[in-house]
């Protein structure tokens, strides 16, 4: 029985096989650089305090770490983006209150603590997703939720998704996945199958290779999304980041690194100009 990471590489070589609207150019696999080595941001996350704090911090942070199909319609952050001004507001919060009551977050709650209109979607799905953390941990603290995976990246990322249903991101495990990455990032545990993990399939990733030649999308696809116009959460954009995870497994192969750490450099690298002056795809989704 394969396990979740087994499972997502299956999955997305299965549609980027028989994908009709995104094609991988194996010939511009050499166009994409190593970065730095992969790193929270000290300041926009809350990284300062003991182990269980900022454990749970992360287990917040990834539980709302979702959105991108609305991040247009934020009021962001100066210099920030959409994620970043979620990490930072929710990362001042855990330093001046210390964490939410998860149990009983509302969309208002949320919506102060990331300095949003109560009345943005945004603010029920984030306060929804907070609640849900709040039942699957249970009694127990964040390190002790941790500890059920046994020190393995993928079994956690595989009680996240049983256990919530804003991580039961079929085929892909985004969300899933990048907890135990940012646990370890963090520095507040440790797993000895890291490496087994794909990249996070996002908009982003799929969007930097696009610009770099790797990812080609019908001329169809490509109107739309340049157009702004929203995709939905199947279909072509599924291929997308299907397409993104397999091509990412030959790079990562390539450069004789983790996908995880590919998933880094390529995700910093859309922070730049050159990257953000071209529209990437947006969906409403909570799966990324």
């Amino acid at each position: 029985m394969p396990g979740l990471c087994d499972s997502v590489r299956a999955a997305c070589a299965e549609i980027a096989g028989s994908a009709l609207s995104v094609q991988i150019d194996l010939d511009a696999l050499g166009r994409v650089e190593p970065g730095p080595a992969p790193e929270l941001d000290p300041e926009r996350h809350f990284l300062e305090g003991d182990a269980e704090e900022v454990a749970m911090y992360m287990l917040a942070l990834d539980s709302i770490n979702f959105g991108s199909g609305w991040f247009p319609t934020l009021h962001k952050r100066q210099g920030c983006s959409g994620y970043f001004t979620v990490a930072w507001g929710l990362a001042d919060h855990f330093r001046a209150r210390g964490p939410l009551d998860l149990r009983s977050v509302s969309p208002s709650e949320i919506a102060g603590v990331l300095e949003q209109a109560p009345e943005h979607p945004l603010m029920e799905l984030y306060a929804r997703a907070l609640r849900d953390l709040g039942e699957w941990l249970g009694e127990e603290g964040a390190l002790a939720a941790v500890a059920r995976g046994g020190g393995s990246a993928e079994r956690l990322a595989s009680l996240l998704a049983a256990g919530m249903p804003f991580f039961d991101d079929r085929g892909f495990y985004k969300r899933a996945q990048i907890v135990p990455n940012d646990l370890a990032l963090a520095g507040v545990a440790s797993f000895d199958d890291l490496d087994r993990l794909t990249i996070f399939a996002d908009n982003l990733v799929p969007h930097v290779l696009r610009v770099d030649g790797v990812l080609r999308y019908s001329s169809s696809l490509a109107a739309r999304i340049d157009s702004g116009e929203l995709l939905a959460p199947a279909g072509e954009e599924r291929e997308i980041r299907a397409c993104a995870v397999h091509v990412c497994e030959l790079i990562a192969t390539d450069l004789g690194v983790p996908p995880r750490v590919l998933d880094t450099w390529l995700w910093n690298l859309g922070q730049e100009p050159r990257y953000k002056a071209v529209p990437r795809h947006r969906t409403r989704t909570v799966f990324y």
